[in-house]
């Protein structure tokens, strides 16, 4: 063991045991570092969490890019483009493209018994991607897509709820064009994403050629296609590619650029995590300074005699600097025992509701990632050591002649 090393263990134990002062506070600073980092990592965790989740809601209602043809027209209905594009077999042969799918809008009024509402169905093929939608069956089955047109619609429990249907019930559907069509369709299914104004209060879901039948489309024609990716996160890298295979003469847009106000807010978010652990950090480190200020001040004979013994600035400075380090290690040892802790106990067991109407989801989500602890754990150790500049400048003021006399 150095010698810094033996002194900084006979200062921290005789701080346990003798110190009326420095033990309580020694002990102050070890849960206030073990606070804020715990406070930090479920920050972290939550908003990340939160994050994901939303976005993945988003994603899977609208997959990550919607191609459709260029036009002015602003409703939900998009003119028809041919199913059979030359940059579907592209984008379909990268690694980072998990689905390529058809899909076609038609707006419509819902009417059941005495109520109606403005709805928008959402025709998709047989080869359409159910995981998402699976997951959220709250009751009945999903729509059976069957070599014939089907009249099955998936719908969400709002609107279920709002028109008093259920599964197995037949609704109107009236559509506003020139010939005034009327047709009949049945519930097979009710979903909820808890995306509510955005989603679900808006769409159902059916077959695609039933909405071709009523616009009177060609057999291969297609309101656009939705494209849908391996990771979230490769969104803004795969964007110029997905622009330059898909021409010009379709329009490609991002999720982000459809829901801008969904991930506006989420961003904002991420800047209250990222100003929450800057005020905790800057008070676990002055926390760090209050400790050892305390520490030197109790000290001063011992560091006097030190000195007097030709002990340097720079052994006693590294001395308490290996106080400070104990203090440090058993914070963040701690801290990150009761942070995980708390957040598997949260991931397992959802202990924190959250109103669905509010936050589109009815359990705090959590997300561990390991970058993220570990950048926790390393700012936090980086800006305490840097703290310690302070009390090391008052070490170095301390003049043995001076405290030795005046002992």
């Amino acid at each position: 063991m150095s010698l810094a090393g033996f002194l900084s263990s006979r200062i921290i134990r005789a701080s346990g045991r003798s110190s009326t002062t420095a033990r309580p506070l020694v002990t102050v600073a070890v849960a206030g570092i073990a606070l804020g980092v715990m406070a930090m990592l479920l920050s972290v965790m939550i908003v990340t969490g939160f994050r994901n989740e939303i976005a993945n809601k988003v994603t899977g209602f609208m997959a990550h890019y919607r191609i459709h043809k260029f036009d002015t027209n602003n409703s939900f209905e998009d003119s028809p483009i041919s199913e059979h594009q030359e940059f579907i077999k592209v984008l379909k042969a990268l690694p980072q493209i998990k689905t390529i799918q058809p899909y076609a809008y038609k707006a419509c009024i819902l009417k059941a018994k005495d109520e109606i509402q403005g709805v928008v169905l959402k025709g998709v093929s047989k080869e359409f991607d159910w995981s998402f939608f699976r997951d959220k069956i709250t009751e009945g089955r999903l729509p059976n897509l069957n070599d014939s047109v089907s009249d099955e619609v998936l719908i969400s429990k709002n609107i279920s709820e709002k028109l008093q249907l259920k599964c197995g019930d037949h609704f109107l559907v009236f559509f506003i064009q020139k010939d005034r069509k009327v047709r009949k369709l049945k519930i097979s299914g009710i979903y909820q994403t808890g995306l509510s104004d955005d989603f679900d209060n808006l769409y159902l879901l059916c077959d695609i050629r039933f909405i071709r039948k009523i616009n009177n489309w060609e057999q291969d024609q297609v309101g656009g296609f939705e494209i849908f990716l391996k990771d979230f996160d490769k969104l803004e890298k795969m964007t110029p590619l997905v622009y330059k295979e898909t021409g010009y003469q379709l329009n490609t847009q991002t999720v982000k650029e459809l829901y801008p106000q969904i991930f506006n807010w989420l961003e904002l978010q991420n800047l209250n995590v990222m100003v929450i652990i800057t005020l905790i950090t800057l008070v676990a480190g002055i926390t760090m300074i209050s400790t050892l200020l305390i520490l030197v001040l109790e000290n001063t004979r011992q560091i006097g005699l030190l000195k007097a013994m030709g002990a340097s600035d720079n052994l006693v400075g590294k001395t308490f600097g290996l106080v400070a380090l104990n203090i440090l290690i058993k914070g963040l040892l701690i801290g990150n025992i009761l942070g995980i802790t708390l957040g598997w106990l949260q991931l397992k067991f959802g202990l924190i509701s959250l109103p669905v109407e509010s936050y589109y989801i009815s359990k705090v989500p959590v997300n561990f990632t390991l970058s993220g602890i570990l950048l926790i754990n390393a700012c936090t150790i980086v800006v305490c050591l840097l703290m310690l500049l302070l009390p090391s400048r008052l070490i170095s003021k301390i003049d043995p002649i001076k405290v030795l006399r005046f002992d």
